[in-house]
């Protein structure tokens, strides 16, 4: 007779132990919002404001409001199709900026660099890094270097942080979604995560799949020249579309209703999912955005969007409803209706 050892068996949805971090915690679906929840915000309660959690921090400065983040990237590989750790960190601080409407004023670049790394790869990523900053109409205005033993990086880790001066009159917000409002997509999703996985894996598929990184700050500019009172912008990076509008649904309190059949998945994204099991909903984007607008200049931020070549394939993919409030469903060919939950666990570790 056959035994099998349970300690051999692995569960592709890992179960936290409770008292330690685990990969899970960085994946921006479930166990990232309570290890935000549970752990951090409590210890920070007496020194950082309430309120929904969003891209960038807004803060009054001398009669100015100033949009600040700042963020970290772990990639694995440093290079990879369609970018690179570098333009990575900088495509994606100044989005986190442009989703409170801010344009980036300037940024800052650090390293933790592990010891034995190539000079002339750190070369190639800082001039990747200035390259995409200039792409964006901003700077690198300030930085640092550390260095660590061998084996306490992998090659290196990037951390941003940027700051952008929000337009009078602009208000978003992931808490302002309601009934009645209209979801738009500015384009395919899937396509980051997928590249990230097919060097890694050494996956082929019959047409090349870049990463989508680059900056929507001009995007957003166009968006909100249409329409100031858009109430939400989200860029689906970790955890992918679904994470992005369930934080939406949870802080409005709303409910969500997604058209499954008009969320753009290229083939080849669909394909690679459907081959390892993964939802293209929680599959991460590097260079998309959600948008929650009000239904009666849905249309008109929609031709504004793919006017550009960020927002070419941008699209209606959903409604916001009173109905089943923190909870987003989608509506399949069928015409049945599906819960669109937040990622469970790590699909791909180190992706941004």
């Amino acid at each position: 007779m056959t035994t099998i050892d349970p300690l051999a068996l692995t569960c592709p949805v890992p179960i936290p132990e409770g008292s330690r971090v685990i990969l899970g915690h960085g994946s921006g679906g479930q166990l990232s919002g309570a290890l935000m929840r549970d752990v951090l915000a409590p210890c920070l309660a007496d020194a950082s404001p309430g309120g929904p959690l969003n891209d960038a921090a807004v803060l009054d400065v001398g009669g100015t409001r100033v949009a600040f983040t700042t963020d970290s990237f772990v990639v694995s590989p440093l290079v990879f199709p369609g970018g690179d750790i570098a333009e990575l960190a900088v495509n994606g601080t100044v989005n986190d900026l442009a989703m409170m409407g801010a344009q980036p004023a300037g940024l800052s670049l650090a390293y933790v660099i592990e010891e034995g790394l190539l000079l002339e790869d750190l070369g190639a990523l800082t001039a990747s890094a200035a390259r995409a900053a200039a792409k964006a109409g901003t700077r690198i205005v300030t930085g640092d270097t550390k260095v660590v033993g061998r084996g306490a990086a992998d090659q290196i880790f990037i951390n941003t942080a940027g700051i952008g001066v929000v337009p009078a009159g602009v208000q978003l917000g992931a808490d302002r979604a309601r009934p009645g409002d209209v979801l738009l997509l500015s384009g395919p999703i899937g396509l980051h995560g997928v590249a990230i996985m097919s060097v890694r894996e050494g996956l082929e598929f019959e047409a090349e799949i870049a990463s989508d990184t680059q900056a929507l700050n001009g995007l957003v500019a166009a968006m909100l020249a249409v329409e100031p009172g858009i109430k939400v912008l989200r860029d689906p990076t970790r955890g992918g579309l679904a994470s992005a509008v369930n934080e939406i649904a949870e802080a409005s309190g709303v409910g969500m209703v997604i058209d499954d059949s008009a969320v753009p998945i290229p083939d080849p994204v669909r394909g690679a999912c459907e081959m390892l099991g993964l939802d293209p909903y929680h599959v991460a984007n590097e260079g998309k955005l959600v948008a929650v607008v009000p239904a009666e200049t849905a249309d008109a931020v929609l031709e504004a969007m793919r006017a550009l070549p960020e927002g070419e394939g941008a699209t209606r993919i959903g409604t916001v409803v009173a109905e089943h409030p923190g909870m987003v469903t989608a509506r399949t060919l069928v015409g049945s209706e599906r819960i669109v939950d937040m990622l469970v666990g790590e699909q791909l570790p180190r992706i941004c």
